[in-house]
């Protein structure tokens, strides 16, 4: 009887609206707030095209190994081939970690959401149904996942482009802004460009660089794509393009229209704008827009923490049972002990909110970061061993224009990415807990898991 295995069912239009929801939440309706707040209107609009540069740079580097090895787990594979088993058993587990925590943060912040308009009912209830929700959306075909995502993202796609089209209207006098001036460029030119300097865009380029992670889980849906040396490549150039246009112009439009000294993560500054321009009920339109996001980022980091558990229980890295797939070609081990530590992490919010949660908090954000940094590393072994072994560029399906530097510059702008974040001291702290959790995998792997497994291998050859 043949084994179950992990089905083509994704088209191009879902790879595009995943990595869509996974890039479209609470990063752009509430961090953009942040990002203004800290760097002026000028300076966020740099802020978010410098990042929007450095995930095009990692995008292509992943679509270029996504093709030639197009496996569920993707750079966690690609890791492991051509950097070296201990980097993609480090990448794979980091990668986990940070996403099944912020599946456990989406439970709690749609629960939250919820109070609104339920006020009596207690947060838990609405995280219990919120995981069942999910948990069967993913327990379900690989199909059923992707077309739940595809109009889950669609809603905050659509509801972008409104605000957008609205904004504009707003910032030019089309709309009224009651009481207030139109306000054409003023909030651009009030206090120079660039108010607080160089160094407000640096500190906020942590804040923006998280805002785009999420864009790589087309990769990890590479194993589960039809006819992937087509598919990727074109769900690669929609994702870039559209994306830096709903983020700039997205960014653009509020630095407009809200003051950046008054901006910052209180208040989403989309429903500050919504209520500006007198639309009945702008917050209750904002907290569903704003519930979709946080579910469809849940939904999403369900499926890519399923996935990369899936792939390191391929290659040894993780228990063989997550490695099991049932009857409709889903590693239902996988998703069960994800979303176990989704509980966890959703349990330390309340219990240890201090101590673990900040912790864990610290290793996710710096996670996705060494993510791209080991996507850039492993495309430029990729592409050395390709040559060396006597492959023609000509012959990629897919392959990075402008190589070596497009690797060499992501790699070099993920590096400064930290580099900044140890100049700001409320974020400094997250470089010590997240790099200390990388070392200790890297140490776990080499003096407890190769040992591990060297001793199997002599009872294998004894027996």
């Amino acid at each position: 009887m043949s084994q179950p295995e992990l089905k083509r069912a994704m088209k191009s239009r879902h790879l595009f609206m995943m990595s869509l929801g996974g890039i479209i939440g609470t990063g752009l309706f509430l961090g953009s707030g942040y990002a203004i707040g800290e760097a002026g209107p000028f300076g966020a609009i740099i802020a978010y095209l410098v990042g929007g540069l450095l995930m095009y740079l990692a995008m292509v580097c992943l679509g270029e190994l996504s093709v030639v090895m197009p496996v569920s787990g993707s750079f966690q594979a690609h890791a492991t081939k051509f950097i070296g088993p201990a980097t993609g058993f480090v990448v794979g587990w980091v990668y986990w970690l940070s996403w099944a925590l912020y599946v456990g943060l989406e439970f709690v912040a749609a629960g939250v959401l919820m109070k609104r308009w339920f006020p009596d009912t207690p947060v838990w209830i609405w995280c219990a149904i919120f995981i069942i929700l999910l948990f069967t959306i993913n327990s379900l075909t690989t199909r059923s996942f992707a077309e739940t995502e595809y109009w889950f993202a669609g809603i905050k796609v659509l509801a972008v482009i409104l605000f957008i089209i609205i904004g504009l209207c707003a910032m030019f006098g089309v709309i009224s802004l009651g009481n207030e001036p139109t306000p054409y460029f003023s909030n651009f030119i009030g206090d120079g460009l660039l108010p607080a300097g160089m160094v407000g865009v640096f500190i906020s380029m942590m804040t923006v660089i998280y805002a785009f992670q999420g864009a790589e889980i087309m990769g990890v849906a590479a194993g589960e794509t039809e006819n992937p040396e087509k598919n990727i490549p074109k769900a690669i150039r929609a994702i870039v393009i559209r994306v830096l246009v709903f983020y700039v112009l997205a960014i653009f439009v509020l630095s407009a229209l809200v003051p950046w000294k008054t901006a910052g993560v209180l208040e989403s500054p989309f429903v500050t704008v919504f209520d500006m321009v007198g639309i009945p009920y702008a917050a209750d339109i904002m907290n569903f827009i704003i519930l979709t996001a946080i579910l469809s980022v849940g939904n999403t980091g369900l499926f890519a923490c399923t996935r990369i558990l899936y792939s390191l229980a391929n290659t040894n890295m993780a228990p063989k049972a997550l490695a099991k797939l049932n009857k409709r070609g889903v590693p239902s081990n996988a998703l069960l002990v994800t979303l176990a530590f989704a509980l966890l992490s959703l349990l330390t919010s309340y219990v240890a909110a201090d101590t673990l949660f900040v912790v864990l908090l610290a290793i996710s954000g710096i996670g996705g970061t060494l993510t791209w940094l080991a996507i850039a590393v492993a495309q430029l072994k990729f592409r050395k061993q390709y040559v060396a072994g006597g492959g023609k560029i000509e012959d990629l399906k897919y392959r990075v224009k402008w190589y070596p530097f497009v690797p060499i510059l992501c790699i070099v702008m993920c590096l400064a990415i930290f580099v900044f974040t140890a100049f700001d001291p409320t974020q400094r702290t997250s470089l010590y807990w997240g790099f200390g959790f990388v070392v200790a995998s890297y140490l776990y792997y080499h003096f407890v898991y190769t040992k591990r497994k060297s001793s199997e291998i002599d009872v294998k050859e004894e027996i």
